[in-house]
């Protein structure tokens, strides 16, 4: 696509491959931040859009398979790759990020008191994620996977007891949006997670764990945000 100011960063996000991994490395927030204009995202970054149009262009052939097209995935395909790919991930690492945490806190707590700040916001983090991919998981996808049944063989609408589809949409939305200033204020506590001299390897793993952690979940805020929520609501909008 030719990229320009004008585009929105979901639509670059969405149109080349290996995108997300760019944003990531030079701090464009492609998930909660979709919306915003291209040129603006660059301009927040401090950078210009020919220098993110050069990196987009070098990194287009970094990835090691061909990069899924999630447009062109059902919206079932779509739910279950969000579910096996993010949700288990998600899960399987709070609890071993809670457990390295405290340990790494333990000790180096005293000589590092931004590790307390660290362990309290990974607490909020993961106290809002739980229920957060419950509802989720128990609501709102199988909602939506029986609205795309329902097309595909045209019956009825399913029963929606929310109203539209728009109103748990809306709520994972702002609930995305406080996971996105959750992990914001993380990074900036661990000073772009930067170990000091004196952290073990602990401390690093914990850091780069944490690190990854963000990654994922930007990725997967993206998918729902910027890919399956618009394709929900197109749907049910087109019934």
């Amino acid at each position: 696509m030719q990229i320009d100011a004008t585009k929105t960063v979901r639509e670059v996000a969405l149109a080349i491959p290996n995108a997300t991994r760019v944003f990531e490395k030079i701090k464009i927030d492609y998930c909660c931040g979709g919306d915003r204009l291209f040129g603006d995202a660059c301009a927040r970054a401090g950078l210009q859009i020919n220098e993110v149009e050069r990196l987009l262009k070098e990194n287009a052939g970094a990835l090691s398979s061909a990069p899924v097209d999630f447009q062109r995935l059902s919206l079932a395909e779509l739910i279950v790759h969000i579910l096996e790919r993010h949700h288990v991930f998600t899960k399987s690492e709070m609890e071993r990020l809670e457990s390295l945490v405290a340990k790494v806190v333990a000790a180096h707590g005293e000589r590092h008191p931004e590790l307390l700040r660290v362990r309290d916001l990974l607490g909020q983090l993961f106290a809002d994620l739980r229920p957060h991919m419950f509802k989720e998981e128990q609501i709102l996808f199988p909602f939506i996977v029986e609205l795309e049944q329902s097309v595909l063989q045209q019956r009825p609408e399913p029963f929606a007891p929310f109203g539209s589809v728009n109103n748990p949409i809306r709520m994972m939305m702002m609930e995305h949006d406080a996971v996105g200033e959750l992990l914001r204020e993380l990074r900036e506590v661990a000073s772009d997670y930067s170990v000091p001299a004196d952290g073990c390897i602990s401390y690093q793993t914990l850091y780069q764990a944490i690190e990854a952690f963000e990654q994922d979940l930007h990725q997967h805020i993206h998918l729902e945000n910027n890919v399956l929520f618009p394709k929900a609501i197109a749907l049910e909008s087109n019934l």
